[in-house]
């Protein structure tokens, strides 16, 4: 079954034709201005089996120096996706219709997550990325 998600305004919407992975939370301090929250919730796609269905010449682009970045809708702001060297790389939870058959596996870089955050206990935590073979 596909998964479906959008961004708030409803002009923008995708589907997955497969499974997420390695769903994750980041606390760096990156995360949480470009996600405009305490953290990001991201989970990875193969770029294959990522569509977008409506709205993709509403799709606005911030790309850093290594080469990954973000695509959000212009009209509502909403981050859908992450791209790496301009190929899909995952997309945010938050903008997943429904449930999305994935929870978080890991907190990554809480070693930056913003003082007043507390992560509930029982999710593996890491103070800066996690190790490969996690």
């Amino acid at each position: 079954m596909a998964i479906t998600g959008g961004c708030f305004c409803g002009a923008v919407s995708y589907r997955v034709n497969g499974v997420l992975r390695d769903a994750r939370s980041c606390h760096c301090s990156r995360c949480r201005k470009a996600f405009s929250s305490q953290a990001s919730a991201y989970a990875l796609v193969e770029p294959h089996e990522f569509a977008w269905l409506s709205g993709s010449d509403l799709l606005t682009s911030y790309v850093g120096k290594h080469g990954f970045g973000l695509q959000f809708c212009s009209k509502c702001g909403s981050t859908l996706c992450g791209i790496f060297n301009g190929a899909i790389h995952g997309v945010t939870l938050g903008c997943i219709n429904g449930d999305p058959g994935i929870e978080l596996a890991r907190h990554i870089y809480v070693g930056s997550k913003a003082r007043w955050e507390i992560i509930p206990d029982g999710t593996p935590q890491y103070h800066e990325n996690a190790p490969e073979h996690v």
